[in-house]
């Protein structure tokens, strides 16, 4: 019989617990527990040994879901100013309120401690459920999981991780850039470069992966040179990239851009270095924000439709609190809409330098 460490026998043994002292993932063992086809045999026993040896015995089960709703539902976001997330924010809230429901909203500012500080603190207030779109410093999600651990419903949406076993409601990434970057090839562009997210980031790979697959299937090579990674996600970082490849010896002729808002300081380098968008410079962005129909020139993007992922995501959560059910694993995915705007008209001359 395995020894449980000293500090485990001072507290309830959780999903954790006995994910470290076997190696596996929080998620395995979970599934393990529910003897779920995807688990081998093999280790659904020697999880099941483990558990039974150490008396563990799921929250869930034991507070039978806490017989007393509190109808608030949490709901946590990177940015509150963000306008994708503002109309999450928004479809969440329509169907949450139709249902008797409250949603409790908070930011993480993109950092795990924000996120972990916040998360724990809608745990502790018995929110009924919680739907979350991670931070980009957060990979495993351990205080995510210890909603699940409490018999607590999790959504994750938009950025997610795939190392918890949760329901998820995203936008197809892939197709969406894929769709924008064969728009910004039909319209004669030849050098495109593309200002990414974090590998780690789920859909911010998607994305870099459709960007790839478009000069692919087109003939054109992708070249490292032009491809350019952020880590704040800023306006800021969009200018800077824009101005290092713009004066590199093999200069680009547009760009696809991670985000709306990294796009934006694109277009502020290119006017303030003299291009010409469209002209001489393409830009596409993601996300279809609000100040995309309002920058000069106004900037083609791709529309993520926030609104009706919010309304999604309460529409699944509510149905597993109704049903008091953690079984529900599925990936929920919608289609994008590229929008075109100015940023990306036909390409009439070559690249201009500046000056």
């Amino acid at each position: 019989m395995q020894n449980r460490p000293a500090e485990m026998e001072k507290r309830k043994l959780t999903l954790k617990d006995i994910a470290t002292s076997l190696g596996i993932s929080i998620s395995t063992v979970s599934r393990a527990l529910k003897e779920h086809p995807d688990i081998a045999q093999e280790t659904i026993d020697r999880v099941k040994e483990y558990a039974q040896e150490h008396h563990y015995v799921p929250n869930y089960l034991a507070v039978n879901f806490r017989k007393s709703r509190t109808f608030n539902i949490g709901l946590i976001v990177p940015e509150l100013v963000h306008h994708f997330f503002a109309n999450v924010i928004s479809g969440a809230i329509a169907v949450a309120n139709k249902h008797g429901y409250n949603v409790m909203v908070s930011q993480s500012n993109d950092r795990l401690a924000d996120e972990v500080m916040v998360s724990r603190a809608m745990l502790n207030s018995s929110v009924d459920g919680l739907l979350i779109s991670i931070s980009n410093e957060t990979i495993e999600g351990l205080h995510i999981q210890e909603f699940m651990d409490a018999g607590k419903p999790v959504i994750q949406f938009d950025k997610i991780t795939d190392l918890l076993d949760t329901p998820k409601v995203i936008v197809d990434d892939f197709d969406g850039a894929y769709q924008a970057v064969k728009h910004l090839i039909h319209r004669g562009y030849k050098k495109i470069a593309h200002v990414k997210g974090r590998d780690l980031v789920k859909n911010a790979s998607e994305r870099c992966q459709g960007y790839v697959k478009a000069l692919e299937n087109h003939g054109m090579e992708s070249s490292p040179d032009w491809i350019k990674g952020c880590t704040d996600i800023s306006e800021q970082e969009g200018f800077d990239f824009a101005k290092e490849l713009m004066e590199s010896n093999n200069p680009p002729d547009a760009f696809f851009c991670i985000t709306d808002l990294v796009a934006l300081g694109v277009i502020r380098y290119l006017k303030q270095a003299g291009y010409q968008i469209p002209k001489n410079v393409g830009v596409m962005g993601f996300s279809n924000w609000h100040l995309a129909e309002v920058v000069s020139p106004s900037l083609s993007s791709v529309d993520q439709h926030g609104y009706e992922m919010g309304k999604m995501a309460t529409e699944i959560i509510l149905e597993m609190i109704q049903k008091h059910s953690l079984d529900n694993h599925e990936t929920y995915e919608l289609k994008t809409k590229l929008v075109i705007r100015e940023s990306t008209g036909s390409v009439q001359s070559n690249l201009v330098t500046q000056g």
